[in-house]
């Protein structure tokens, strides 16, 4: 079953075409990746499936809602609750500590924060983070950073994950470690895994590749 179904979606910025009558299918627990040069729509794709960009036609279905249809409120809530987002930059607020950042989906969600907690420590404890969980962003590594990004995108067990260049800003061991942990954290939860990069070192670790080029997946 296809959980996400895109037909004939077009974005342009002005007369700048960036997604060009695009469809695409991707079943539930699947795991791909978007490879493509700078300004191939890759980004722009990505951010659409997320709720983030509105297209100028067309449809973005994911499990059989359509985003286009969908207010600004029910976006929100359906970013919040179905979709979990991994950026190349970790966007932690400076002026909470580590923990609190994971927490905040949780916090804007109302969800349940004793069991979110206790599983985000799970993963803190997994990942190799736990210590750093009491630590403001500043007060820690970059790959630790990262880190603690994910498992923010992660600790409302998301339908759909999508990563833009999540390794972008990593030196080569922390790229490794977070594609892996990516893959493997995904799979375990049956999440829907999009990653774009433009890293072949990463492309690699995926069975299925995709490439963008002008606004079209080929």
């Amino acid at each position: 079953m296809s959980v996400i179904k895109v037909e004939n979606l077009n974005k342009s910025y002005g007369s700048l075409k960036v997604i060009d009558n695009l469809s695409f299918e991707l079943k539930g627990g699947e795991q791909v990746v978007i490879m493509g040069a700078s300004g191939s729509g890759k980004s722009t794709f990505l951010y659409m499936l997320g709720g983030l960009e509105k297209c100028n036609s067309g449809k973005v279905l994911v499990n059989d809602r359509d985003l286009t249809k969908m207010s600004d409120e029910a976006l929100a809530k359906y970013r919040n609750k179905d979709i979990g987002f991994v950026f190349q930059f970790h966007f932690l607020l400076p002026t909470i500590d580590c923990l609190e950042n994971i927490l905040m989906p949780a916090r804007l969600g109302k969800a349940n924060l004793s069991k979110v907690k206790s599983y985000v420590l799970g993963l803190a404890k997994r990942l190799g983070v736990e210590d750093c969980l009491n630590k403001f962003p500043y007060q820690v590594s970059g790959g630790q950073q990262q880190r603690i990004n994910l498992i923010r995108a992660l600790s409302l067990k998301p339908k759909l994950l999508l990563c833009d260049e999540p390794t972008g800003n990593l030196d080569s061991k922390n790229s490794e470690l977070v594609t892996d942990l990516l893959l493997e954290l995904s799979k375990e939860m049956g999440t829907t895994l999009i990653v774009v990069t433009h890293d072949d070192d990463v492309a690699e670790r995926f069975e299925y590749q995709i490439q963008m080029v002008d606004g079209i997946l080929n």
